[in-house]
């Protein structure tokens, strides 16, 4: 299964599991019905910053779009079987480093981002809260949070709430490497 594949099933499942039509997703994510069809059929290479819109659609973290499809829990994320995902719009690429499937509110990504590449994800607030905390572990990268900017270089790390919009840029000629660990609540 290729990793649009499983993105597609995982889509399609989700979707399916929250009762939602692809018209009221579309809605919900402000990705159109045709472009989640083509998703959902694994026609199409969805970019970082469409997959976050749906995601946010769905009430899902984005590392859960790239979980195994109804995959039973397993507690050990082998290397072997860890997804690697490449955005087709910035280049930038990641790991889901988290066993899939295995209930548990942390996540925990690794992202290499090329030297001069940019994503902005301007969804804001979702369903509950997510936490987020980025370590840098190699280069430098700019994170701006609403209308806050951070400068983080090799051994920072900027904790912050997904509740605006946020963009990554790696501003060096060097490939910028980081982790991400993500915690999502309800909010009570």
């Amino acid at each position: 299964m290729t990793v649009n594949d499983r993105i597609a099933a995982r889509v399609r499942q989700l979707r399916t599991d929250h009762g939602l039509s692809l018209e009221a997703l579309a809605e919900a994510s402000d990705v159109s019905r045709s472009m989640i069809s083509l998703i959902e059929r694994g026609e199409s290479s969805a970019t970082a910053v469409m997959l976050e819109k749906l995601a946010t659609g769905l009430g899902v973290p984005l590392a859960s779009l790239f979980d195994a499809p109804a995959a039973p829990p397993d507690p050990v994320s082998r290397r072997a079987s860890q997804v690697e995902w490449r955005d087709p719009g910035s280049g930038y690429r990641r790991r889901n480093v988290s066993p899939g499937g295995f209930p548990s509110p942390i996540q925990i990504v690794e992202v290499t981002f090329p030297p001069g590449a940019r994503v902005a994800y301007a969804t804001g607030a979702r369903p509950g809260v997510t936490h987020q905390q980025i370590w840098v572990r190699q280069g430098t990268i700019e994170i701006t949070l609403g209308r806050e900017r951070y400068d983080l270089d090799a051994g920072d790390c900027l904790a912050m709430v997904l509740d605006r919009p946020v963009a990554y840029h790696n501003p060096t000629r060097k490939p910028a490497r980081y982790a991400v660990v993500i915690v999502s609540s309800d909010r009570g």
